[in-house]
């Protein structure tokens, strides 16, 4: 069986990516309301009452916003790491202890026919991290909410046949938007947000020529668009000679409609 995907949402408003196996269903993150979430699976034709397992990457409200509603109704098994865990206490609701999975950063779990390998990311909340999934010989890596890509995230997502990589703004767009600057500053900062040339550069350094398919996620509604990020990493690519179309292929997603589900 193959491993399939869909980011069933992705940016400032919500994020969740869905992955199945022939015998595994996972979702991780939960940043929408539960019914948003559960339109979205409907779309790619897949049910919240068939998934395993919900892993949640830190504890922001765009990332857990509907985790609390989905597990209780789901009876869904949530997986996170401890300082995550901590800093969750109080948002979710009450959630039974038998649903409460520890799952700690630089860990591999062997989940039925999917490995999940976690990983560190650099980013203001407790206990950041993100995800690779290994099924056989095909790999997916998640990496955004980044202010940096380091050499160990890198090698992470590298030999990834799909790639859901952040490039989360333009910086003039930012610079000159109408955020106040304390939050202008959170974003340019280490442990904030990869921006578009950013996210160009760190892809010239992860992709080697196996293809490679990178689903652009988590632009800002504020201080990017889906062309001027494509266009973007597009021309950084093409000044370290890598051209977008035969090894790399650049991909939308957005904050409220499922990207097909894909085979990895």
């Amino acid at each position: 069986m193959t491993m399939q995907f869909s980011v069933l949402a992705s940016g400032s408003t919500g994020n969740a990516i869905y992955v199945e196996t022939g015998e595994k269903r996972v979702l991780i993150d939960a940043g929408l309301s539960g019914k948003k979430i559960e339109a979205a699976m409907s779309r790619i034709g897949r049910s919240l009452s068939d998934v395993d397992a919900l892993l949640i990457s830190h504890e922001h409200s765009d990332h857990i916003k509907g985790a609390g509603v989905l597990a209780r109704k789901y009876s869904l098994p949530i997986y996170a790491n401890e300082k995550t865990w901590l800093a969750m206490d109080g948002m979710l609701g009450k959630i039974s202890p038998e649903q409460k999975f520890h799952f700690q950063r630089d860990e591999r779990l062997a989940f039925g026919d999917l490995d999940i390998e976690s990983f560190g990311v650099s980013h203001d909340a407790a206990d950041p991290m993100f995800f690779s999934f290994m099924h056989g010989k095909r790999k997916l890596t998640i990496l955004t909410d980044t202010g940096y890509v380091s050499d160990r995230m890198a090698g992470m997502a590298r030999s990834a046949n799909k790639l859901i990589f952040e490039s989360n703004h333009d910086t003039e767009m930012l610079r000159m938007g109408r955020y106040p600057w304390s939050v202008k500053r959170r974003i340019l900062g280490d442990e904030g947000h990869v921006s578009n040339v950013d996210a160009g550069v760190a892809l010239h350094e992860i992709i080697g020529e196996e293809p490679t398919d990178v689903y652009l996620a988590h632009l800002s509604l504020d201080n990017n668009m889906k062309d001027l990020a494509r266009m973007t990493v597009e021309q950084t690519l093409q000044q370290y000679d890598r051209p977008v179309g035969d090894s790399i292929r650049l991909f939308d997603t957005d904050p409220y409609e499922p990207t097909p589900l894909k085979v990895v």
